[in-house]
């Protein structure tokens, strides 16, 4: 989308001859998802099935959101480690409940709100600085 402040981020860069390197990342299908889901948690795919279908539909196979979802299923409890099964269990109906944004640059935004104050103040202080 030529409107997307990134998109046009991307296009000043060029005009200012920076150099950067582009990474197109294709979406990924649920059967890819499902291995990396089962990887991850070190399960078989026919255990993950369910939860990576469910991660599929609320992410429609973007790599970054898949990437972001994964530790905040985890930070909020509705992806836990049982000591008693000795593997990841997950709560479906909790995470079939959660919202999720469409847009991947608005649930960054989101996690990024959710930090602690002094984590968000030192951000914006490094980010003062480039990259």
């Amino acid at each position: 989308d030529s409107a997307h402040p990134v998109w046009e981020l991307v296009c000043n860069a060029e005009r200012c001859d920076i150099s950067f390197s582009s990474l197109k990342l294709d979406c990924m299908g649920e059967e890819t998802l499902n291995a990396m889901v089962s990887e991850t948690l070190c399960i078989l795919p026919r255990l993950t099935r369910t939860l990576s279908n469910l991660i599929y539909r609320k992410t429609k196979g973007n790599p970054l959101l898949v990437s972001q979802l994964m530790p905040s299923l985890s930070k909020k409890g509705l992806l836990f480690p049982s000591l008693n099964r000795r593997r990841w269990e997950w709560d479906i109906d909790k995470i079939t409940s959660q919202k999720l944004p469409d847009d991947v640059a608005l649930f960054l935004t989101n996690s990024i709100v959710d930090l602690p104050s002094d984590v968000k103040t030192s951000i914006f202080h490094f980010s003062c600085f480039g990259a």
